[in-house]
């Protein structure tokens, strides 16, 4: 088995049938061996029953298999173990791919022996807007400081499942931004690395995500088990020194930018900011100085410190 590529099932019925329907056309195009693993988490509409129905008209490529644990970081572990591939893709269920990925993929990840083939990407927006995303190239000397700082979805990699295996990586279980603490961190565990630097696939911004909901959700305060989680798989690599800055911004980013929006919007995330600015003094007493933070644009710049000190 080449592929397995794994689709995590959470209510999804608007999407599923554009996502599978794009997989299996890859993987004829292929023409290799490769399985669809739906798993379906607990969905409340008729995404199941529209899993099923795929598996029976495309019998021999899709298996649907459910996972009670709730959250897509169970559902990924969950898939991994029922795998067989040599490769495993995450995908996710709203999104697809390009007729030729799973050629260009495997053929790129085979040539070169490796554990991680970074992919591009177009992100479409709501209304329709494209934007393309391109891989910086393997040979860059900042390629690593790059992928770290692009804060990787599980699904712009494909990779190596022996490897992936044998280094005990999981997801995080039960909470959102779980893959957060493990993606920018696979770099620092292989050189066998590959890039595809063709928009492969089609990552559609959906406003019913988990972090776009209109309520409040305690979950939003999972950014700081998964920023804890994050430092200490680059310190036990070893790598904090060496990536400090990159660490350093993504913490800024995540903290002062993304998460402050949600904290800001609801009364019940407020306590979050003196959190965030808590996690800083900890971890990066001197982060105003960081090379990036320095780079960015007025208008950037300002957010963050009014974000830190909630003007």
């Amino acid at each position: 088995m080449d592929i397995s590529i794994i689709i995590p099932i959470y209510n999804a019925e608007k999407f599923l049938m554009r996502c599978v329907v794009s997989v299996v056309n890859s993987l004829m195009e292929y023409d290799g061996k490769g399985e669809i693993i739906l798993i379906d988490n607990n969905s409340s509409d008729n995404s199941l029953a529209l899993a099923e129905d795929l598996a029976r008209k495309y019998r021999g490529l899709i298996k649907v298999l459910q996972c009670h644990t709730p959250g897509a970081g169970a559902v990924r572990n969950f898939g991994v173990e029922k795998a067989k591939g040599e490769y495993l893709w995450f995908i996710d269920a709203d999104d697809k791919i390009t007729k030729n990925a799973i050629t260009k993929l495997i053929s790129e990840a085979e040539h070169t022996n490796a554990d991680l083939v970074v992919l591009g990407f177009t992100k479409v927006y709501q209304g329709g807007k494209k934007e393309k995303r391109s891989v910086s190239d393997i040979k860059d000397p900042k390629f690593r400081s790059k992928f770290i700082l692009s804060q990787p979805g599980p699904w712009q990699v494909v990779i190596r499942r022996r490897w992936y295996v044998k280094e005990g990586f999981k997801f995080i279980e039960g909470k959102i931004h779980e893959d957060m603490d493990l993606m920018p961190a696979l770099i620092l565990h292989t050189d066998n690395i590959a890039i595809v630097n063709e928009q492969v696939y089609m990552y559609y911004q959906n406003s019913d995500s988990v972090l776009h909901k209109t309520t409040w959700d305690p979950h939003y305060f999972d950014i700081f088990p998964a920023l804890k989680g994050l430092y200490v798989r680059f310190k036990k690599a070893g790598a904090v020194e060496q990536y400090r800055d990159e660490l350093e911004w993504f913490f800024i980013w995540n903290l002062l930018i993304d998460s402050a929006e949600y904290y800001i919007k609801f009364k019940e995330g407020k306590s979050g900011l003196k959190r965030s600015r808590k996690m800083l003094k900890q971890y990066f007493p001197n982060w105003k100085n960081n090379k990036f933070l320095k780079n960015t644009n007025f208008k950037t710049h300002l957010k963050i410190l009014m974000n830190y000190y909630h003007w």
